[in-house]
């Protein structure tokens, strides 16, 4: 037969009365000319075109078979009623009408294309050919800026570049001073941050809308390290450099080289091409690892709230001897700095609140960070508050950038463990960020291009003391806001940092430090609110929600660091898990269609009589394929090679009381001529042979497992003849799972049932060709195309039987087989046997 495909259009118009007759002839001759008469009575029209020919699974009746016999069952709940006549207001109705297909059959009616696969040396000269085309992409992919920049409109997007410029960088000033704090460096490097690593980025970064910079968590991170390093009591870590230089520029040496081995770390990755590497960052654990970061912010800055010296501590536990320290001292609290704080938290949350609230009727959100800022460095100036209250300013801002340095090799080999997490984080966070604007934007970034940028950017500003850069969420948001459509606002925004750093730096001199740890408490308020994920993620996906949890408890106590680590191997144990243990289950056919679904969802489900449809929704591989079996057992309610053993077991009994003269040929079957004990030690002494396919060449008769056995032998029964496995949704399987998936299948062949497997992956099939999964007992043969493919071919062979059927075949043979439940092999009857 040859593929052909039907499109029933249904045409309705409503009246009051609806009645509709449909009458279909189909008159077929000799030439397979098919003529169909289609004649529809009105007032309601119905246009039906139906299949000139019948597929073969059409020409056998299955009587509990309703998808055979009427055409569709529309979908549209929208119905309109009239006694006992339905007539749907919407129907497009399609009828396909085909082969049925196994795979060996479709390979033979359709001819594959040939490719050629790719070797890996193709690969690698594919990689290193160059060419002028290629060469001009690499260039573009290298500058992105050309890209944007020659598709630039300047009169639309100009002004919104330079409104947004100028506020994004009066924030990043802001934003770095306070930030550098949480590194336990001087305020004026995190100036640096807002301005080298921006420079860079403006020619290399994919990403038009993020603002590069100083980030919280990436400081904490740094300064974790340098208080490490260089700690604020007891002498530091001998390192050659760093003799005879004050404790800042210790750390700042420190803090330099950190940031320019993160960036060798990203550029690295980058030029390697494994920018996926953030794809293991899910979004679940970074909002656990952020919500714990900004923990670990809050508890650091309660020192400049609360106008304290606490020492710094790093490693597993610091929160807690950070909090004792604070605690110890709580009564030595400077009033004027917890006064500020207070005031600058509550005036900037509200205004922020403000901001939120209004958005759209605000042509840019209110600085209230820089005009509170201002303020308090002109009250600070006008009563003195460093000389009159101790309270502690941020003071003396060089005028101009130091020096570049060459990075500290020694300080290489002590923060490369610490390196390398910060460089994950960092790209994390400024990728996944840059993710969400170039969504909303519609435009394409870059992974690899990310990396590479980044990877730059640090070390370009390591080599200027800057701080390891990234993103932060609030200060691009700003920039996005605010109108900008380019990087020239980044660009913009480093100027405007520049300006403030050589001309009017002296002016933030008298800033207490406090209001910057307030600032930095208040724009934690994001991260802090992740914590109401934890009831969503229980409800929907408690895998999840542990992941969540383990990650924020992990590096609240042990570190980010280590949370970040032991966060990963959670997460990665959760995937095991959910490909470890998969949901498996058992379908049934729902009425009507060729859709099969789990059987315990739906009501109006067929299951044909003897058949078990088992599908295994994951790929299957060495860690779950014992899982498989077992619930393939499970799910056909009985375990094959306990039944095999069995058998064989039978066979031997009946085999040795022949021999004895205890059981004897008839007519009938078999006659019991004597009462015996049966001896089932001696059955189970080579365990290897029951495992073997069951063998009647040694007897005269051939059982019949069905039935009754003689002799007081018993074998559980087996309840289904065909086994269907869906593999649709198993995307690979390696050498151990093709090994246990053989055994399983031979097992249940060797106790008759026929097995298929349906919507197989072709470089599946391929592999277990190669691996040479294919013998005597499993045929290449079991695979079919679909599922409804494969079950309409099991009912062809099987077909269902009426209770009449039933009854009668029951009546043959018992009057044929006796009470024996024994073939004699001079009058053979045909087994059914496994066929593929």
């Amino acid at each position: 037969h040859k593929q052909t495909y039907t499109r029933t259009h249904t045409h309705t118009h409503t009246h009051t009365h609806t009645h509709t007759h449909t009458h279909t002839h189909t008159h077929t001759d000799t030439h397979t000319h098919t003529h169909t008469h289609t004649h529809t009575h009105t007032p309601t029209r119905t246009y039906l075109t139906t299949s000139p020919k019948t597929s073969r699974c059409m020409q056998s009746n299955f009587p509990a078979w309703p998808c055979l016999k009427e055409l569709h069952r529309d979908p549209t709940p929208n119905t309109l009623e009239s006694g006992s006549m339905t007539m749907r207001t919407s129907a497009s109705h399609f009828v396909v009408t085909r082969p049925l297909y196994s795979e060996e059959t479709f390979a033979e009616d359709y001819e594959k294309v040939y490719r050629k696969r790719k070797t890996t040396l193709d690969h690698i000269k594919q990689y290193f050919s160059c060419d002028s085309k290629r060469a001009k992409n690499a260039a573009l992919s290298l500058l992105p800026i050309i890209g944007w920049m020659k598709m630039y409109r300047v009169k639309e997007w100009l002004l919104g570049d330079i409104v947004s410029g100028v506020s994004t960088g009066l924030v990043a000033i802001l934003q770095g001073l306070a930030y550098s704090l949480l590194a336990s460096l001087p305020a004026w490097y995190g100036l640096y941050a807002a301005f080298f690593p921006v420079i860079i980025y403006f020619f290399l970064g994919t990403s038009r809308h993020i603002s590069v910079g100083a980030f919280p968590v990436l400081s904490l991170m740094v300064g974790a390290v340098v208080t490490r390093l260089v700690p604020d009591e007891g002498s530091p870590v001998n390192i050659t450099g760093l003799e005879g230089l004050t404790m800042n520029e210790q750390r700042a040496i420190v803090s330099a080289s950190l940031t320019f081995l993160v960036g060798i770390f990203q550029l690295a990755m980058g030029v390697l091409q494994v920018g996926f590497i953030a794809i293991y960052l899910s979004d679940t654990l970074v909002s656990g690892f952020t919500t714990a970061a900004a923990v670990h912010i809050l508890i650091s800055q309660l020192k400049f709230v609360l106008g304290l010296t606490v020492p710094g501590f790093s490693g597993p536990l610091a929160i807690i001897y950070i909090l004792e320290g604070i605690f110890s001292q709580i009564t030595s609290t400077n009033l004027y700095d917890l006064v500020t704080s207070i005031v600058v938290i509550v005036v900037v949350f509200i205004v922020k609140e403000l901001n939120d609230r209004f958005r759209s009727k605000l042509p840019v959100p209110i600085p209230i960070e820089v005009i509170m800022t201002v303020i308090a460095c002109g009250v600070s100036y006008a009563f003195n508050f460093k000389e009159n209250h101790g309270v502690d300013v941020v003071g003396k801002i060089p005028d101009g950038f130091e020096a570049p340095v060459a990075p500290n090799l020694h300080i290489f080999q002590e923060t490369a463990v610490d390196a390398f997490p910060i460089a994950i984080v960092g790209f994390a966070v400024a990728f996944s960020v840059a993710k969400v604007y170039s969504v909303k934007h519609d435009y394409v970034i870059d992974g690899n291009q990310e990396l590479i940028a980044f990877g730059a950017s640090n070390i370009f500003g390591g080599a200027f003391k800057s701080l390891a850069a990234s993103t932060a969420l609030s200060r691009s948001a700003v920039q996005e806001s605010t109108g900008g459509k380019t990087q020239i606002a980044g660009a913009l925004s480093a100027i405007i940092v520049l300006i403030v750093t050589l001309a009017i730096g002296f002016l933030l001199e008298p800033l207490p430090k406090s209001v910057l740890g307030a600032v930095v408490i208040v724009n934690l308020k994001g991260m802090l609110m992740q914590v109401r994920e934890v009831p969503y993620l229980w409800k929907k996906d408690r895998l999840d929600c542990i992941v969540w949890i383990v990650t924020c408890v992990a590096a609240i106590f042990l570190g980010l660091d280590l949370g970040l680590a032991v966060g990963l191997g959670v997460e990665l144990l959760a995937v095991v898990f959910r490909t470890q243990f998969p949901r498996c289950s058992v379908l049934a056919n729902i009425t009507g269609t060729d859709i099969y679904r789990d059987r315990k969802d739906y009501i109006n489900i067929y299951e044909p009589e003897g058949v078990k449809i088992f599908k295994i929704p994951a790929p299957i591989f060495f860690a779950n394929i014992d899982f498989f079996r077992r619930k393939l057992v499970d799910a056909v309610g009985f375990n094959p090679l306990r039944i095999l053993r069995k058998r064989n077991k039978a066979l031997r009994k009946m085999k040795k009381l022949i021999k004895k003269g205890e059981l004897t040929v008839t007519s009938k079957g078999l006659k019991v001529t004597g009462s015996f004990p049966i001896d089932e030690s001696e059955d189970e002494s080579i365990m290897e042979d029951l495992d073997q396919p069951v063998d009647f060449s040694d007897l005269p008769v051939q059982v019949n497992w069905r039935s009754e056995l003689p002799a007081n032998i018993s074998v559980p029964p087996v309840n289904i003849h065909s086994l269907v496995l869906d593999f649709s949704a198993v995307s690979f399987i390696d050498i151990s799972a093709i090994k246990g998936l053989k055994t399983a299948l031979k097992e249940f062949i060797r106790v008759d049932v026929e097995i298929y497997i349906v919507a197989c992956d072709p470089y599946i099939i391929e592999k277990l060709k190669s691996c040479k999964f294919f013998d005597d007992e499993i045929k290449t043969s079991i695979f079919f195309l679909t599922l409804h493919d494969a079950i309409l071919h099991i009912l062809q062979l099987h077909p269902t039987l009426t209770i009449s059927e039933k009854a009668y075949s029951s009546i043959h043979d018992m009057l044929y087989n006796g009470n024996s439940s024994l073939r004699s092999r001079e009058k053979p009857i045909k087994e059914p046997e496994t066929r593929f």
